[in-house]
């Protein structure tokens, strides 16, 4: 008798469209709420919470169908986040990195090998198997705002002969690092390389010898992603592992709408920790009822103009999101207008996720400062959104200079 192969829950979620990764990302995200105050207290590695986005397809979101992934749209993939970002926004944040760099990989102008993006692809099918890049190091900080990394890859030959490149750097704030497969490490060649000093994404598997981790990560806030130090002690990897190698004045900066992808997914996180802010909020003034006043906290006008304060800048987000969002997906002329503005939108939707978060500190005082409580950690989590590139320093410049040259 013939067997019938189980359904991929990748398949699942193409067939259900928006609503089944909706309801997937939220039935992730209700198990990982129970689970973060654990986390958060000790600044843990949630291997579990990875796991559990594998069995529902969602950690191949942007996997193209075709691939065997769910090739979602930006709509569904970042509600998705939203979603879990409610529940665990560092369990989102390692997942954001991943579904953005398999993205990277696999798009049409990806000028990755052939073989690189199709192990990314195997790998994370049959995973998890988590990817993210990683950039920033003790000297020179983030490669965002120039410089020439100092992590080196070398020319050499191998015990068996074979030409590879070895490795060796130090990188910080390495998000997911304990469950990273794949680290896309930033890295220069050595000045005297015959083809000239070049700088570019190098791809190294994590069961490389040589990769040291460090846990180093004692963070204020999103203290769950796990973003170590990471030494690489010449690790050696095959030529063709080195992605896109140009010199420094020839970089090739991302396309507009995989940056747009990046900027919007990593804003949704900290928008899903607003959400869940609100929620807490919501709850607490309905349960609250001091014996003096014979009635719940949420019955006093006060509290009410305060909370209507906070829907209106989750609405203003919303309608951000939305606008750019829509555009996205659209492409063309739409999506190229929505990516120059993408980084504008960020400062704004970051600005209004802390003072929405600062406005319910002040409204309940020291109940919303106790570890007892999860305000607390939504307001340590939530500042941590100033930090992702563009910062609001880059953008507010730029945006001024344009202004100004009109």
């Amino acid at each position: 008798m013939a067997t019938t192969a189980p359904v991929r829950p990748e398949q699942i979620l193409r067939d259900g469209g928006y609503d089944a990764i909706v309801k997937a990302a939220r039935e992730c995200a209700m198990e990982f709420a129970a689970r973060v105050e654990e986390h958060d207290r000790s600044a843990s590695y949630a291997a579990d919470n990875i796991a559990d986005l594998w069995a529902k397809g969602l950690g191949n979101l942007t996997i193209p169908s075709e691939l065997g992934g769910v090739g979602a749209d930006l709509r569904s993939s970042a509600a998705a986040i939203r979603e879990i970002g409610w529940g665990d926004p560092s369990t989102a944040l390692i997942l954001v990195m991943h579904l953005v760099h398999v993205l990277i990989a696999v798009e049409e102008s990806s000028a990755w090998p052939e073989d690189a993006k199709r192990r990314i692809v195997e790998e994370s099918l049959a995973g998890p198997a988590l990817t993210n890049a990683l950039r920033v190091e003790p000297e020179l900080g983030t490669p965002a705002r120039g410089g020439i990394p100092a992590t080196r890859a070398t020319r050499a030959t191998s015990a068996s002969g074979a030409q590879v490149w070895k490795l060796s750097g130090h990188k910080i704030y390495s998000t997911g690092s304990l469950g990273l497969r794949f680290m896309v490490v930033w890295a220069a060649t050595a000045e005297d390389d015959p083809d000239g000093q070049r700088v570019g994404p190098f791809l190294v598997p994590t069961d490389t010898p040589g990769i040291e981790i460090r846990e180093t990560w004692d963070h204020l806030g999103m203290r769950g992603t796990a973003s170590n130090d990471v030494v690489f002690h010449e690790v050696e990897i095959p030529v063709g592992n080195a992605l896109d190698l140009r010199p420094l004045d020839a970089q090739r900066p991302p396309s507009p709408t995989l940056a747009t992808w990046m900027t919007v997914l990593t804003v949704e996180v900290y928008n899903g920790v607003a959400h869940a802010a609100r929620d807490w909020l919501t709850g607490y003034l309905n349960d609250r009822t001091p014996s003096n006043l014979g009635a719940p906290l949420a019955s006093l006008e006060r509290f009410q103009l305060a909370v209507g304060e906070i829907e209106s800048l989750l609405y203003v987000n919303e309608q951000i999101l939305e606008s750019i969002i829509s555009a996205t997906d659209a492409g063309g002329e739409a999506a190229t207008r929505a990516a120059k503005r993408v980084g504008l939108a960020k400062v704004t939707i970051t600005a209004n996720v802390i003072r929405s978060i600062e406005i319910a500190l002040k409204l309940i005082g020291n109940p919303g400062l106790t570890y007892h409580n999860p305000l607390q950690r939504y307001y340590r989590d939530a500042l941590c959104s100033r930090i992702h590139t563009p910062q609001d320093d880059n953008v507010l410049l730029a945006v001024g200079k344009a202004a100004l040259g009109r």
